[in-house]
């Protein structure tokens, strides 16, 4: 894996950036992020710089990324790629199985030991422990078990969480889908993450040719690196700057004394 930074990008992009590790730091509970006072705006920039092909792909419900980044709608897809919603602002949503055996083992889990947030999302039930670490192999194996037998559903383990969600979505086909549309077709596709869940990301926009961005340590899919969410801040910036360099010196014109 090379640990190189990204290379300079050209109007002709289309950005997917993950969320939670990406674009804001973790933290404790997932309502507990802080977003960086200049995040909203610089996005907004890069969205336009871009012809509007810049979205967010993530775990979290697009409600809740809408709510962080306020009052920017980006094109996201949410819970993995349950939920998405296009350039147009239309969303497709896939139809959420019965969970509620998976919430009531979540929740009993969570009454018993103490560090366990359980986070019910329209298609998946997230199991957080972050404030309890040394319970991640009870969390796996109650979340395990809690499948068997429904083929219609899978475990992922992300940043100490383990989340039950419906089999067959994942971010590289959010990714795929957006990539046939209007204004990301055509595009090199750049997808950064920090997560394991970003994995099938990677997977989608390197055999195209386009760039994966690993932030974080840990082995990955992604040939190029950002060590942190302020790294990727600061690369976000460069990028923004790099892109409006052209417009401004198109812009100039030679000045007349007359």
């Amino acid at each position: 894996m090379s640990s190189q930074l990204p290379p300079p990008l050209g109007r002709d992009t289309a950005l997917f950036l993950d969320f939670d590790g990406t674009l804001v730091a973790l933290a404790p509970t997932p309502e507990a992020i802080e977003i960086p006072s200049a995040l909203v705006a610089l996005l907004e920039d890069l969205r336009d710089q871009l012809g509007g092909a810049l979205a967010v792909v993530s775990g979290r419900q697009i409600d809740a990324i809408d709510r962080f980044l306020a009052p920017l709608r980006l094109p996201a897809a949410g819970e993995h790629g349950v939920q998405r919603r296009d350039s147009q602002g239309r969303m497709q949503e896939q139809h959420a199985p019965d969970l509620v055996p998976i919430l009531d083992i979540a929740n009993e889990l969570a009454r018993v030991h103490e560090g366990l947030l359980v986070e019910r999302k329209h298609a998946a039930i997230a199991l957080h422990y972050r404030l309890a670490p040394q319970l991640e192999a009870v969390c796996r194996d109650a979340m395990s078990r809690a499948i068997t037998g429904r083929p219609q559903l899978e475990l992922l383990h992300g940043k100490f969480v383990f989340e039950v969600k419906p089999t067959g979505v994942n971010k590289g086909i959010a990714i795929e889908a957006f990539m046939t549309e209007a204004p990301f077709a055509g595009r090199l596709p750049v997808f950064a993450g920090d997560d394991t869940t970003d994995e099938s990301g990677f997977a989608v926009v390197q055999p195209r040719g386009g760039i994966g961005i690993k932030v974080g340590s840990g082995p990955s899919l992604a040939l190029h690196r950002l060590e942190s969410p302020r790294a990727v801040f600061e690369w976000l910036v460069q990028l923004r700057d790099q892109l409006a360099a052209p417009a401004r010196k198109n812009d100039e014109s030679p000045r007349s004394d007359g």
